[in-house]
């Protein structure tokens, strides 16, 4: 442990790790897609803007939080030995008041989006910082992640257009069941990790067996959501195109994971190129 007086400031690239910016790109493609969607095409700039910036400050106050929280955890777990609280090159004190930091520009960028968008501020933040709470308490700490990434399509729509109509509550029942499978997918890769912290997880109390059999069926109930949310708005057949690349990828997916824990799919990878093939699918959809 590197002693308080031997710190100094994080540089920009260790900055970047302890936010996890390098999976930024797992979630902003569905926000990215919804955004062309609410707007029918390209969004006004300053809305647009106010919208990432938000949505980039929630996630990082999530991380902040849950590497403030996994500290104890962290230092017990091989693959996160190195974070930066572990090793002492962070304090404590510097990971809250980048949650601190973090909500306030929250809070800010929905001030200036819209009221109901400053309104239901608070349950985003709340449940982007519940989950370092669930992960030691439920086995639904799964599905409760799936339920953060859901957030996007309602913070979306609300944000540019000031309401919730019935599409986006089908998209976020949508990325809700879509999250949940990536979540399990990536947990049935921590599962002896997790077992041997103690940590309830969805596979732990399932088995290996039962979650592998589960990621399918929530990949085809989110697939017909979204199939759903493309004719509640009107997109094209483009967009059904892209579901059906979708499918297809989801599908060698849970092939791959069928046969073995040791032929799983690189769990991030995959959720990347997902959101990116539902966004181009949007794009063709609105064109």
């Amino acid at each position: 442990m590197t002693p308080p007086h031997a710190r100094r400031p994080l540089s920009a690239g260790e900055l970047g790790r302890f936010l996890e910016i390098q999976n930024l790109g797992l979630n902003l493609p569905f926000a990215i897609a919804f955004l062309l969607v609410a707007a029918r095409g390209l969004p006004p700039l300053v809305p647009t803007v106010l919208l990432v910036v938000a949505f980039v400050a929630a996630r990082n106050a999530g991380h902040a939080f849950n590497r403030w929280s996994d500290r104890d955890l962290d230092a017990k777990n091989p693959r996160t030995q190195g974070r930066a609280l572990v090793t002492g090159r962070a304090s404590p004190e510097f990971a809250l008041a980048l949650v601190v930091a973090m909500s306030a520009l929250l809070f800010v960028c929905a001030y200036l989006l819209n009221p109901l968008a400053l309104l239901l501020a608070p349950v985003a933040l709340l449940l982007v910082l519940g989950y370092s709470w669930t992960k030691r308490r439920t086995a639904l700490t799964t599905v409760f992640l799936g339920l953060v990434e859901s957030v996007t399509p309602a913070a979306v729509f609300i944000g540019l257009t000031g309401h919730l109509p019935l599409a986006a509550l089908v998209a976020v029942v949508a990325v809700l069941l879509w999250g949940t499978a990536f979540e399990t997918i990536h947990s049935l890769g921590d599962l002896e990790t997790d077992r041997a912290l103690g940590l309830p997880t969805l596979p732990g109390r399932l088995g290996r067996a039962r979650s592998v059999r589960l990621v399918p069926v929530l990949h085809a109930a989110a697939l017909a959501l979204f199939a759903g949310f493309g004719l509640l708005e009107g997109l094209h057949a483009g967009y059904d195109a892209g579901l059906v690349a979708m499918a297809a990828i989801a599908a060698y997916t849970d092939l791959t994971l069928a046969r073995g824990p040791e032929h799983a799919p690189r769990s991030f990878r995959y959720h990347f190129l997902l959101g990116a093939v539902f966004a181009a699918g949007v794009v063709l959809g609105l064109l």
